[in-house]
């Protein structure tokens, strides 16, 4: 499996993806709380796919997973008390991280998490940061289980979930 950067082409076949894990992932309505149409939103997809932050886990025929990495944090995590203050063009950030439910309870998701790391890695970054669903104990469990290191919890508003609670990951690269 490779990760690639998505390309316009991959529109359709990545809202398939994600509408995929929302409607077929055993317990999502408990753990993560996506919604179609709320969360992740086409827009928001064409959107990391514009800045060029949109990466797919596949084989070449099929894909395996998606998720975004963006190569700077924006201002919503600078309340949070991160292990070490960098500057936010100094942190990679991992959104709608997702596994196609073909490729579910296989080791994709460590192996996508993996790649982000890396990726950050070759970019200079000093640290991945990401954030779950308080709820989201699988997620979770996972960031930790690769050296993921929890930083704090939120409340937050999104509209998937209304007023909910955000745990705050931290890899440091240093």
């Amino acid at each position: 499996m490779q990760l690639i950067k998505a390309q316009e082409k991959d529109f359709e076949r990545v809202c398939d993806l994600y509408t995929r894990i929302i409607g077929e992932t055993a317990g999502m309505e408990q753990y993560a709380r996506w919604k179609k149409g709320l969360y992740p939103t086409e827009e928001g997809i064409r959107a990391y796919m514009a800045e060029g932050a949109l990466y797919l886990f596949s084989d070449g025929d099929s894909l395996a997973g998606a998720m975004a990495i963006t190569m700077e944090q924006g201002e919503d995590y600078h309340e949070i008390a991160w292990e070490r203050k960098v500057p936010d063009n100094n942190v990679a950030v991992v959104h709608i991280f997702g596994v196609s439910p073909d490729y579910q309870r296989r080791g994709i998701g460590r192996d996508m998490l993996r790649k982000a790391i890396l990726l950050a890695r070759e970019n200079h970054k000093k640290a991945v940061r990401l954030d779950a669903l308080a709820s989201n104990t699988p997620a979770r469990h996972l960031y930790e289980s690769e050296g993921f290191r929890y930083r704090g919890k939120r409340r937050r508003y999104a509209d998937n979930t209304g007023w909910t609670d955000f745990c705050f990951y931290e890899y440091s690269l240093e």
